[in-house]
């Protein structure tokens, strides 16, 4: 047996997979490998992969920052959105980053720095999503 790794996100739980083995978080203070009676912890996360191995098997989610609590081999991740890596629709996520950037243009021009600080956000979870739909179509 191995821990369990929940998901929870405003619109509800996205995934819960019992019986994992290794989770890697990208945290605030760097990467955390978490298996069965892994120290209880509370983190903040980055906007990044999340990796769930399993069974020889290796999972990759986009995670969109929020926190990652572990304790009695729980890891609850309560993040603003999260996927799994075959529920990205990549042309959305090409879309959202060449938004993104347009809107970094603009905020420079105009010198906004709030513009440009939350262009900044959407383009890096934008390519959060890129990176992990590639991961499973092989790219």
């Amino acid at each position: 047996t191995g821990i369990t790794v929940q998901i929870v996100t405003p619109v509800g739980e996205v995934y819960n997979e019992p019986n994992v083995e290794l989770a890697i978080v990208n945290t605030q203070g760097g990467q955390i490998g978490i298996m069965r009676q892994h120290v209880p912890m509370l983190a903040a996360l980055m906007i990044d992969e999340l990796v769930v191995k399993k069974a020889g098997q290796k999972e990759s989610l986009a995670v969109n920052g929020g926190i990652a609590e572990f304790s009695n081999d729980l890891l609850t991740v309560v993040a603003d959105s999260a996927e799994t890596s075959d529920n990205i629709d990549l042309t959305r996520a090409q879309s959202a980053k060449e938004r993104a950037e347009a809107r970094i243009a603009h905020a420079q021009d105009d010198n906004n720095d709030a513009e440009l600080k939350r262009a900044r956000v959407a383009l890096m979870r934008a390519v959060n999503r890129i990176h992990v739909a590639a991961l499973n179509h092989g790219a």
